[in-house]
């Protein structure tokens, strides 16, 4: 709830003074580098969540001892 509300708070202008900031920091060449490492590992990160989905969790089957 409140990571929506801080989402809805930002405006472009605070979009704009961001980028803006990025570049000066990191220059026009490496920005490009930067978010082609956060998208591949974004993908990795995916990848794993749904291999980890594909294999069956012990604690789904316990078999019950009375």
């Amino acid at each position: 709830m409140v990571t929506s509300m801080v989402i809805l708070a930002l405006s472009v202008q605070h979009v704009v003074i961001v980028l803006v900031i990025l570049l000066l920091l990191f220059g026009g060449k490496k920005i490009p580098e930067l978010m082609r490492g956060m998208g591949s590992g974004i993908k990795e990160f995916k990848d794993a969540v749904k291999e980890d989905d594909k294999k069956p969790s012990d604690h789904t089957h316990t078999d019950a001892k009375s």
